[in-house]
């Protein structure tokens, strides 16, 4: 395998930092990785092994390439994979990002949707790089667990996912969410804005408005938080 460079969004590769979302990219998607690289002073490596033996996955040595390549110092596993594209499924339900521009609050999101058995997420574009390293690290391997799906704007994945009842969370949303009063569908999308403008108001014309309530002490909510609670109540709501 070609020695790996510094990571760029124009690359075909990209690679997973630290033992625990290299274990998640092997268990879950063991066809694209082409390389894991184990630091010589780590000492955990016999379920490492025994992946990489199963899936034939070279396994590589190269202290000096952790320096230039991680710039966390308790990283002693690298691992190189092809990035891929998804479709997402029809008859699950859906989050949707508009314009996530942040990598550690799309990777918490990441691990937090699957956390809570949502493994479809849409990014309308422009949106975070989700093979950057620091997205898949702040998602601790949960990326390899999901389906995703970059549409050029949200009219484009309404389009393809028409089935679907659509929930847009905005601050001043027509329906306030309470876990008593939270909407019961079969199958949702949940429609979050970017962490600097939300939706802008278009989308109170879009499906059903949500608000979660506050303290007028915040403006806002984080987009992480908010994605948390409003997944948390609609995916109880419909067990």
């Amino acid at each position: 395998m070609e020695p790996i460079k510094p990571y760029k969004k124009s690359f075909e590769y990209s690679y997973t930092l630290g033992a625990f979302p290299t274990f998640e990219m092997l268990k879950c998607h063991p066809e694209l990785v082409k390389g894991v690289y184990v630091h010589t002073s780590f000492t955990d490596t016999d379920g490492l092994i025994k992946l990489c033996s199963e899936h034939k996955i070279p396994i590589l040595t190269n202290d000096k390439l952790f320096n230039k390549i991680s710039d966390k110092e308790n990283c002693f596993v690298i691992g190189v994979f092809d990035k891929y594209e998804c479709t997402l499924e029809q008859n699950r339900s859906h989050i949707v990002l508009v314009n996530p521009s942040n990598m550690g609050n799309v990777g918490t999101i990441i691990r937090t949707a699957v956390g809570l058995g949502i493994y479809d997420i849409a990014f309308i574009t422009p949106c975070a790089d989700l093979f950057n390293p620091k997205t898949i690290r702040s998602s601790m391997g949960a990326l390899f667990r999901l389906r995703h799906q970059h549409f050029s704007s949200f009219e484009e994945y309404q389009k393809n996912y028409q089935n679907h009842d659509v929930f847009t969370f905005m601050l001043n949303g027509s329906n306030t969410l309470e876990i008593q009063n939270c909407p019961k569908t079969d199958l949702f999308s949940l429609v979050f804005g970017n962490e600097a403008t939300g939706l802008d108001d278009s989308f109170l014309n879009v499906g059903t408005s949500i608000c979660i309530p506050q303290s007028p002490d915040v403006d806002s909510l984080n987009v992480t938080i908010a994605v948390g609670i409003g997944t948390f109540i609609f995916t109880h709501q419909t067990r």
